[in-house]
């Protein structure tokens, strides 16, 4: 792809990583570190102890996948700035213009993407 090309996509990309940023903001509380906004949020005594266990393991849950969704998006503005944007990090293919339209951030082509699920 040319850096024309990339355009709509690094403007996708950019949203996205925002939009990221700004979900974990909030799921952290701010400006604070996940260990900080932890300690307060699961300290409250009122709370039983497996309550307090389940909020605990669902926020760290959604804290992972948004930190792996941000670092995909990173890893896809990487590949803009490299010119490898839109290229199969597996095989070299070209990735169709509407897997990468559905899914900016995609490293794989669709065959890749299957056998990398598989294993």
């Amino acid at each position: 792809m040319t850096k024309l090309d990339t355009t709509p996509f690094k403007a996708q990309l950019l949203e996205q990583r925002a939009s990221l940023l700004g979900q974990l903001a909030t799921l952290r509380g701010g400006d604070v570190t996940r260990a900080e906004a932890s300690a307060e949020h699961f300290s409250r005594r009122e709370d039983s102890q497996a309550q307090t266990t389940t909020e605990r393991e669902l926020e760290l849950t959604l804290d992972s996948r948004e930190t792996a969704e941000l670092d995909a998006v990173e890893a896809a503005l990487q590949r803009i700035a490299a010119g490898t944007y839109g290229e199969c990090t597996d095989c070299g293919v070209h990735i169709a213009a509407a897997r990468l339209q559905a899914t900016p951030e995609a490293p794989r082509c669709i065959h890749c993407q299957e056998k990398a699920e598989k294993a």
